[in-house]
């Protein structure tokens, strides 16, 4: 059978990606980097089938080892990270034989640069970007652009070792959702907007609100990953790669002010905060709120796409349910962590 490394696997896209993968081929010889051997008991009492190697995104020599070793490299953790990009290239041009297939994690705060670059926090920009006709916008974004430095590596993997890797990115959006795999199993953008406003006492949104991201619920998101792997196998299959395997996957876009409301309207329903009223916060105040420096780019940036490849090449569809159907969720998940409900252990052990 095949071998598989994936990196990022205790973490939120990553646990579920490897629950989707594993699960599906529980055959598939399967080797996972983790950073300690809490992390790594965690998988393996999820995945007992599982290898597991011990190291973080800074041992390039193991990620190089490792690399060579996988028909497939599935790479998760941090998006950003150029070394460990590198190192799993590096590993991969070595292979004998057949070639290898990598697919990649982005995000689409790449999209967001006209945002960043006009400093119009919290007011919607129309530009939409899609990955079928408008591919190639896509892959030559500024080199600026948040996320692009490793989207490069990667995108010229294929060009400088063309016998050795096919590439692939994937390109989600703001995602949401309780995942599936063996430990994070909470998102951020929205999570942490609603732990914002818990915190200040009042729900908030930046500047008019109206500025708009694109949304994908996590195991709608793993299903796209599995094509991709699924394609792989079958030395390629109906997946397009490199130049053109670049994909997003979305299910509808949503104003970050109607986000905000929306907390606010929960929030106050569940005694939560006393007032279920949104207020519009400058770029400033923002920027104050954790994480550090980030607000602004968080909740105040514009991030729009169409998924179209994954739809043409795998009949993909989105099945899982929106964002606000699972926002009271995210509220209560928030205020549990921020200790204003207690969970449901505790209540049944008579200590709430």
């Amino acid at each position: 059978m095949p071998s598989l490394f994936i990196t990022g696997a205790t973490g939120y896209i990553g646990g579920e990606v490897l629950y989707r993968i594993a699960t599906t081929y529980p055959d598939l010889s399967i080797t996972a980097l983790v950073r300690t051997s809490d992390k790594g008991a965690k998988v393996a009492a999820q995945f007992p089938s599982i290898r597991c190697v011990y190291g973080d995104l800074s041992s390039t020599d193991l990620i190089t080892t490792e690399a060579s070793k996988a028909d497939i490299v599935v790479h998760t953790a941090d998006c950003d990270d150029v070394s460990s990009a590198n190192a799993i290239i590096a590993g991969m041009s070595q292979k004998e034989g057949k070639k290898g297939y990598l697919i990649h994690t982005s995000g689409t705060g790449i999209l967001s640069y006209p945002t960043t670059d006009r400093g119009t926090f919290g007011i919607q920009d129309s530009k939409t970007f899609d990955d079928w006709d408008g591919i190639q916008a896509v892959t030559n974004i500024p080199s600026h652009a948040i996320h692009r430095n490793v989207d490069s590596i990667i995108l010229a993997s294929s060009t400088q070792h063309p016998t050795k890797i096919a590439s692939a990115i994937i390109c989600p959006p703001c995602i949401y959702g309780p995942g599936r795999g063996p430990d994070n199993k909470k998102s951020m953008q929205v999570y942490m907007m609603a732990a914002a406003a818990l915190k200040r006492g009042k729900a908030f949104y930046i500047e008019e609100g109206t500025n708009v991201w694109t949304e994908i619920h996590v195991q709608d998101l793993s299903n796209v990953y599995l094509s991709l792997v699924e394609a792989a196998l079958a030395d390629g299959g109906k997946a397009t790669w490199n130049s053109e395997g670049y994909y997003f996957a979305e299910n509808g876009s949503f104003a970050w002010g109607d986000v905000g409301r929306g907390i606010g309207k929960i929030a106050k329903q569940k005694g939560l905060l006393e007032t279920g009223e949104a207020e519009g916060v400058s770029v400033e105040e923002a920027g104050k709120m954790k994480p550090e420096g980030a607000g602004p780019y968080l909740w105040g940036t514009n991030s729009r796409c169409k998924a179209v490849r994954a739809r043409k090449l795998f009949g993909w569809e989105p099945v899982e349910k929106g964002l606000f159907e699972l926002l009271e969720h995210m509220v209560d998940v928030e205020a549990r962590d921020a200790g204003l409900v207690k969970g449901h252990a505790v209540v049944a052990a008579g200590e709430a």
